[in-house]
């Protein structure tokens, strides 16, 4: 089963550390995504951008409105997220638990939506009012 892993950053916390050592951060967690890989766990992953180059969509009053910023304030960003493969929530847990990322701020798991019966069910419905 594939579960999205969360990652944030405590952005306090990550400053108070010197260069060389956010280096050594750095190079710890792409070590650990290496043996991911090679387990055979990892499925994807992505860095984000900071908050200083987000915009965030709202839908008010029948217009979608942009804002500068995430969508919550918060001292921890989110970082990143990876794409895991897992048998459970507990082995995702387990695994993500050894991730060094997780001594800079929190991360979240989710299982990922297997959306295909949803996305059939919807062509379904579509390819029937096309026919009206």
């Amino acid at each position: 089963m594939k579960y999205i892993c969360f990652g944030y950053l405590d952005a306090e916390k990550w400053a108070k550390l010197s260069p060389s050592e956010q280096n050594a951060m750095i190079d710890r967690c792409f070590a650990y995504d290496e043996t991911l890989k090679k387990n055979g766990h990892w499925v994807s992953g992505e860095g984000l951008q900071g908050p200083e180059n987000t915009v965030s969509l709202h839908h008010r009053n029948g217009k979608v409105t942009v804002t500068d910023g995430p969508y919550a304030e918060t001292k921890e960003i989110l970082g990143g997220l990876l794409l895991i493969e897992a048998r459970d929530l507990n082995q995702a847990v387990q695994l993500i638990s050894n991730h060094p990322g997780v001594q800079m701020g929190a991360w979240e798991i989710r299982p990922a939506q297997d959306l295909t019966p949803m996305i059939q069910e919807s062509e379904r419905r579509r390819a029937a009012g096309s026919g009206r």
